[in-house]
């Protein structure tokens, strides 16, 4: 985001409080949504529950072509729709709600370091596996994906979304990887991730930032979706403070306490 749509977002936003109607789009949760969409909405639900700030999650068969950059999730609060969580957490902070002020300048540019490690190896990771393994695309993303649609739109957007997912990944250079090296890519983060967060609760300090609920929403996907293969999950459980991290997130902000 430019620092001119920053400083609109900003303007706009901060003239509001936040509503207790703000509401997040993502797709069909049984049938449709697809691993990287689950862990980018996820990322998203477990950052504005850090915040305190109440959502109501409505899942739509269209929400990726309701959102406003073709990105899930996005969310709806007041007269505003913001999607994807950078420009999510600037609206918040705009409206004085912050995972990362007290963070120095040099723990800032350091979370946005990892941040941007997550984006660039897991989430890509999660498209590849998802559009560019034959066995994935066949048996679960295509159907998946197509599943709200008859045919042949249904074949026609699932073919369309794959195409543009591997052109993505022939741009970045990954085209041409093989499936273990994404493997091996995304122990690799992880690994990063685990010597980070050490015996720490959170990666900074002892409360969570917007760094937090990315990885998070990242990880819990993986270790909670069933795909072709359970060697992605399995990088994970290699690191067992990545494990008792995604447990005690669940457990701080997702269980319900009254029962």
């Amino acid at each position: 985001m430019s620092l001119a749509a920053e400083a609109f977002v900003s303007q706009i936003a901060a003239a509001e409080p936040w509503p207790e109607s703000a509401t997040l789009y993502q797709p069909l949760k049984e049938d449709q949504v697809l691993l990287s969409d689950c862990a980018s909405s996820l990322a998203v639900q477990t950052y504005l529950r850090m915040c305190g700030l109440p959502v109501e999650v409505m899942y739509r068969a269209n929400a990726e072509y309701m959102s406003p950059s073709g990105k899930i999730p996005f969310i709806h609060v007041g007269n505003q729709v913001v999607s994807e969580l950078g420009p999510i957490v600037q609206f918040t902070k705009a409206k004085g709600h912050s995972l990362s002020d007290g963070l120095d300048d040099v723990q800032r540019a350091e979370m946005k370091a990892y941040m941007e490690l997550v984006n660039n190896m897991l989430l890509t990771a999660e498209l590849y596996i998802q559009w560019c393994d034959d066995a994935t695309a066949t048996e679960i993303t295509r159907p998946r994906y197509s599943s709200p649609y008859s045919w042949p739109l249904s074949s026609f957007l699932a073919y369309q979304k794959q195409w543009e997912v591997r052109r993505k990944m022939n741009a970045i250079g990954w085209g041409g990887k093989t499936l273990e090296q994404v493997y091996e890519d995304v122990n690799q983060c992880c690994q990063a991730l685990s010597q980070r967060l050490g015996t720490q609760p959170f990666f900074f300090n002892k409360q969570p930032t917007e760094l937090d609920a990315l990885v998070f929403g990242h990880l819990f996907t993986i270790l909670t979706t069933r795909l072709t293969s359970t060697e992605l999950a399995e990088r994970i459980k290699s690191h067992s403070n990545l494990l008792s991290f995604c447990r005690r997130i669940e457990q701080t902000y997702f269980e319900d306490k009254s029962s």
